[in-house]
């Protein structure tokens, strides 16, 4: 195959041949001779040569089919191979696109690269069959810009991927962030998202400057190599002349240049430029890499790597420079479908750590991965959600709530089994089903927490973490929720728990007591941790207040202590609105844990 491509190659080779000879011929045995016959004679050699090396190249671009198509059966046995043996979640992109990417690109590096090596040949013979001295004006600077040009391949190949990969993140990035902006607002997280937004655009600017400045090598090369040539020609003409070069000689040499040598490295500098990094790029993600090595915009959330779901290393957290550090060099490694509950006294900073591993707040010190990634970049993003103690509910279809976290449209059966799991099937059939409209004031704060849960659960997300999200259900619909979290097939739970039986489902237990955390089994615990042992008999912490748990969570970045929500016995005022709620929602008689009036000032 090779072989008959170079072959018919060789027509082309003979019509760039004609281009420059030919017009000379014309020139100096016709035209100028007065000898019109010979230089129609000539031209029309030319003419022809043009009509054999356009057969030549339909012929050309059969033989490069038979190269391709090999290439192509091969990269798509690759991917349909790994697919099926990985269970590769990137596998239809790869075939629908990727592959073709590689055959066409293939395809096009084959043609540019195999005209400009025949284009040159032709033109550089005629060059010297002309005359040696116009070879000797324009190979140098051709090969100096073929020289610049091949030692800028590797760099810029190099810089081009990393924009590519810098794009991709940041794409990646708006794309977890923009249909979440309302949950930004609500968590209070605009500046930390605006921060890491604009590590993103800083990121892709440098790489794109890098590339800017590498292309200008390549602009470089494209003017020594073929620009150059031509000014030399016309600066050194009258020399040429004064040498035996004929008129004739000098116009064939100016058509090989302009008409022949740089197009086909115009074609040559672009194509390989831009099309080989490109192609290196695509290779490497079909060939080398594997399911999820590619990159965060191809995240498969729901297949982690092989190591711990949540790891922290020596992580400590202050809210303020001189403020006693909520956390002090924690460590903690969370495994892969384990069930893990946080205990420990209101405002000993449980909330602060669903809050660090959500990537809303960020320690001073140590390391936070999630499923091997630091806890800000996009793929934690993709494996982790939080839910909340105050559910976000609003206004729109259940369906729409519920399908809030993933990118398409939820299928109904899956809906209708994430409802039936985590307890939310009788809400759905009083609202009359998942197309029904949401008012969020008219549902009750456990309703909301439901919905959120649910929301959660049909979430790519691996890890799920729980600040006190079942804090206004019942402990049978408390139970029920954290079981289908635990029973998620590859999931990961992280309860912030306030009540002793949540604590007492989990695989492993972190009590946190200030500057000391334990973590252990609930047995272990009971013999080695005074603290857990005074919680468990705490009656008043576990089900002792008709069920209700803890203290609300504080607010992130709050270090004031100021109750966030209204809580069964929260000394009550009439008529006040409870702090951080919004104005209007007002606690009534129906709110306090004894059912009594409210208490005055």
């Amino acid at each position: 195959m090779v072989l008959r491509l170079a072959l018919w190659s060789v027509l082309e080779t003979g019509q760039t041949f004609l281009t420059g000879y030919a017009l000379a011929r014309a020139l100096d045995d016709g035209f100028l001779a007065g000898d019109e016959a010979v230089g129609l004679w000539w031209l029309g050699a030319a003419g022809l040569g043009v009509v054999v090396a356009a057969y030549g190249t339909g012929r050309v671009y059969r033989a490069v089919a038979d190269l391709v198509e090999p290439l192509r059966d091969s990269l798509v046995r690759q991917v349909v191979g790994r697919g099926l043996h990985d269970a590769d979640g990137a596998a239809v992109s790869r075939l629908t696109q990727q592959v073709e990417i590689a055959r066409d690109t293939f395809a096009g590096l084959i043609m540019v690269s195999r005209s400009f090596v025949f284009t040159a040949i032709g033109a550089l013979v005629g060059l010297f069959s002309l005359d040696p001295l116009l070879l000797l004006v324009v190979a140098p600077p051709l090969l100096a810009g073929i020289t610049l040009f091949v030692a800028t391949l590797r760099p810029l190949a190099r810089r081009q991927e990393e924009f590519l990969v810098a794009d991709e993140e940041l794409a990646s990035q708006l794309g977890v962030v923009c249909p979440g902006l309302r949950d930004v607002t609500a968590a209070g997280a605009e500046g930390d998202v605006a921060d890491d937004l604009g590590r993103g655009v800083a990121t892709e600017y440098r790489t794109a400057a890098a590339l800017a400045r590498w292309g200008i090598l390549r602009t470089a090369a494209l003017a020594i190599g073929g620009q150059l040539p031509l000014v030399l020609l016309l600066a050194t003409a009258p020399w040429l002349l004064d040498n035996g070069v004929t008129p004739g000689a000098l116009v064939g040499a100016l058509a090989y240049v302009t008409q022949a040598l740089l197009p086909a490295l115009h074609n040559l500098v672009h194509g390989l430029g831009t099309s080989g990094s490109r192609l290196a790029i695509v290779l490497r993600r079909l060939i080398w890499e594997g399911p999820g090595d590619g990159g965060g915009a191809g995240v498969d959330a729901g297949r982690g790597p092989q190591g711990p779901a949540l790891e922290l290393s020596s992580v400590t957290f202050a809210y303020g420079p001189h403020a006693e550090p909520v956390l002090r060099n924690l460590g903690l490694s969370v495994a892969q479908g384990e069930h893990l509950a946080v205990v420990g006294p209101s405002g000993i900073g449980k909330s602060t750590l669903a809050g660090i591993v959500a990537g809303l707040l960020v320690p001073d010190a140590g390391e936070v991965r999630v499923g091997g990634s630091g806890v800000r970049g996009t793929e934690a993003v993709a494996r982790r959600v939080l839910i909340p103690q105050e559910a976000y509910v609003f206004t729109g279809t259940l369906r729409e709530n519920l399908g809030y976290l993933r990118s398409e449209q939820v299928p109904e059966d899956e809906l209708a089994g994430a409802a039936e799991v985590v307890g939310l099937a009788p809400l759905v059939a009083r609202l009359g089903g998942f197309d029904a409209g949401l008012v969020p004031g008219e549902l009750s704060a456990g309703e909301r927490q439901l919905i959120a849960l649910t929301r959660a659960y049909v979430a790519y997300a691996p890890l799920a973490i729980l600040d006190e999200a079942t804090c206004h259900l019942d402990p049978v619909a408390e139970s029920r929720a954290e079981r289908a979290f635990a029973a998620r097939p590859g999931g990961t739970l992280l309860v912030i728990a306030h009540r002793i039986s949540s604590a007492r489902r989990a695989d492993r237990i972190l009590v946190m007591d200030g500057a000391h955390a334990l973590c252990g089994r609930h047995d272990e615990l009971m013999e080695i941790s005074p603290l857990y042992r005074d919680l468990n008999g705490a009656g008043d912490w576990s089900e002792g207040r008709g069920g209700v748990g803890s203290d609300p969570a504080l607010a992130l970045r709050d270090p004031y202590g100021v109750d966030p929500v209204p809580r069964p016995g929260l000394a009550g005022d009439r008529g006040h609105v409870v702090a951080h709620r919004s104005v209007g929602e007002m606690e009534t008689v129906g709110d306090l844990g004894d059912g009594g009036a409210p208490r005055g000032e």
